[in-house]
């Protein structure tokens, strides 16, 4: 078991209110996505596993440690938050640093080790600009610069793929893999089964609190396979994408947008579409953004709760 993150018959009460309701889990190496609505306990059980909060009942176990020792687990541990913690004033570069200097690494090996991370995340040449001032997803990109500077056996992310273009987003995709075929836990939450269908091993899917279902991603997908999925694309030139995207067997309709900016696309397979979308914008293509329009959790957990009964 010490090679796995293990939950035991966990709870967590804020008061009277449940966070998380009787998880038992053994999550072991390689990709894995927990999905939910907000509020349905993924962010609860991130916060339980890093030690940031410790349960009303039951164990956890980390790679063998406990959350309760915080100076071991941290060194193995790295957790990327959606939330700003930069101090006011920080650099990029100051922001990773201030991280490894809590290690005790020597100064020449704290800059080594920043830019490093740095560079791993495409940062370096706004490294001395103020945090303050990034974008979204430069914000998203330096909070995981700082969480895999000391490189970490068990990442801890929560929506890691919030506000990255596509070029960047499938760049991070890529570092995921490279850390799961090095033997390591990459665990991410998400509210987007595209992404999860993209990125992952396994999947835990949560509401209100309990595990609804959990496994390869591949058996939940095929739960939902038979209908078409929705996106919405955002770009500068759409009818150039809408042409190319057509000719696509698993493309079924292209709707433009009347700005002639977007675009509605329904695809009858979503990992074919994120591949070929992810082609196209790394040759080139200028997408600015997608957005799943109808394939949200809350549907995968009406088919599997409701319909799916």
């Amino acid at each position: 078991m010490g090679e796995g993150i293990v939950f035991d018959e966990v709870s967590k009460f804020y008061g009277e209110v449940l966070g998380v309701n009787r998880v038992s889990l053994h999550i072991p190496p390689g990709i894995t996505s927990m999905v939910g609505p907000n509020g349905s306990g993924k962010t609860t059980l991130m916060n339980l596993m890093t030690g940031l909060i410790h349960p009303d009942r039951g164990s956890i176990s980390v790679c063998g440690l406990s959350p309760r020792n915080p100076e071991s687990l941290m060194r193995i541990l790295g957790y990327a938050t959606q939330y700003d913690a930069a101090p006011r004033g920080a650099t990029g570069f100051d922001f990773v640093s201030a991280g490894l200097l809590l290690y005790g690494y020597s100064a020449e090996e704290t800059r080594r080790r920043a830019w490093q991370a740095l560079e791993r995340v495409s940062l370096t040449e706004a490294a001395g600009r103020k945090v303050a001032g990034y974008s979204k997803g430069m914000r998203q990109r330096v909070r995981l610069a700082q969480a895999i500077a000391h490189d970490p056996e068990v990442l801890v992310l929560d929506e890691p793929l919030n506000g990255l273009d596509p070029l960047v987003r499938a760049e991070t995709i890529a570092m995921f893999r490279e850390f799961a075929a090095r033997g390591r836990h990459v665990i991410l939450s998400s509210h987007v089964l595209q992404e999860v269908d993209v990125i992952s091993d396994q999947v835990i899917l949560i509401a209100n609190g309990m595990i609804i279902a959990e496994g390869q991603i591949r058996n939940v997908r095929d739960e939902i396979e038979e209908h078409p999925s929705q996106f919405m694309i955002r770009c500068r030139d759409a009818s150039r994408l809408a042409s190319l995207l057509f000719d696509m067997e698993h493309v079924a309709e292209v709707k433009l947008h009347e700005d002639r900016q977007g675009m509605l696309v329904l695809t009858r397979n979503r990992r074919e579409f994120s591949l070929a979308l992810t082609r196209l914008a790394s040759s080139g293509s200028p997408v600015e953004s997608v957005m799943a329009a109808d394939e949200n959790v809350d549907a995968l957990y009406e088919y599997l709760i409701g319909g799916g009964r």
